[in-house]
């Protein structure tokens, strides 16, 4: 099955920091450029970030100098670190490949003292 599958999420206080995984399977991986997406409470997505098969990285200016986005192809797996984390980060954080698949269940951030 072609699936992709977010986990690391929990509650930090802000200036905290958390890395996300996104596990991928059922494709190869390593041809795929891969995207982190994050929906806020009665928001629409916003686009976070994105990795491309060769490792070239792309940011939101909102979270560029704080979020890092990385790859390890022998793991299948795409990693975002967060750091000093704020409150408007709280959101739900899926990721995808693309061209996309069907979405995950996503994983949530709360951010909040």
């Amino acid at each position: 099955e072609v699936q992709l599958v977010e986990s690391g999420g929990g509650l930090v206080q802000p200036g905290g920091s958390l890395r996300l995984s996104c596990a991928a399977s059922g494709f190869t991986f390593s041809v795929y450029a891969i995207t982190w997406v994050r929906q806020a409470p009665g928001k629409g997505l916003e686009w976070v970030s994105a990795i491309s098969s060769g490792g070239n990285t792309n940011y939101a200016d909102s979270v560029k100098g704080r979020f890092t986005i990385s790859r390890d192809n022998a793991k299948n797996t795409v990693y975002l670190q967060m750091n000093s984390l704020k409150p408007e980060d709280t959101a739900v954080y899926y990721c995808n490949r693309i061209p996309s698949i069907s979405w995950g269940q996503g994983t949530q951030v709360t951010v909040s003292s």
